[in-house]
């Protein structure tokens, strides 16, 4: 399986290629003016500590020098991975020139959005 999602908001909108590996997911996220590799995680479910009967999730993260998509590549691989049940990896490269506060926030929300656009292709393969 080997997909690509985009989300639809208008701005600030990301993009995502998708890749089933056997059973192992890998997502490249990317957007804005200047797509790249900003950050790499690596997720692998687990049961819950608090709740052992919830899949949850646990993840390693690669930042590279002067990027800030550690936290956007962390949460979405281990959303992937607790709602999969499997390994995942996650790139997550996006740059806007000059953006607010308020343009971080969507680019985030936009992020979760991605993340659900993946879970109901995905779905819809197990169909």
């Amino acid at each position: 399986m080997d997909f690509t999602v985009k989300t639809n908001e208008g701005v600030y909108d990301l993009e995502a290629g998708v890749r089933l590996i056997g059973q192992d997911l890998l997502v490249a996220i990317w957007g804005g003016e200047k797509p790249h590799i900003g950050a790499v995680s690596v997720a692998q479910p687990r049961p819950s500590l608090k709740y052992p009967e919830v899949m949850s999730a646990t993840a390693s993260v690669i930042c590279l020098l002067g990027h800030k998509e550690n936290e956007l590549a962390k949460a979405a691989s281990e959303i992937l991975a607790a709602a999969l049940n499997t390994s995942v990896v996650v790139t997550a490269g996006i740059h806007w020139d000059n953006i607010s506060k308020d343009g971080i926030q969507k680019v985030i929300k936009n992020s979760q959005i991605l993340v659900d656009l993946i879970l109901e292709r995905i779905a819809s393969f197990h169909l």
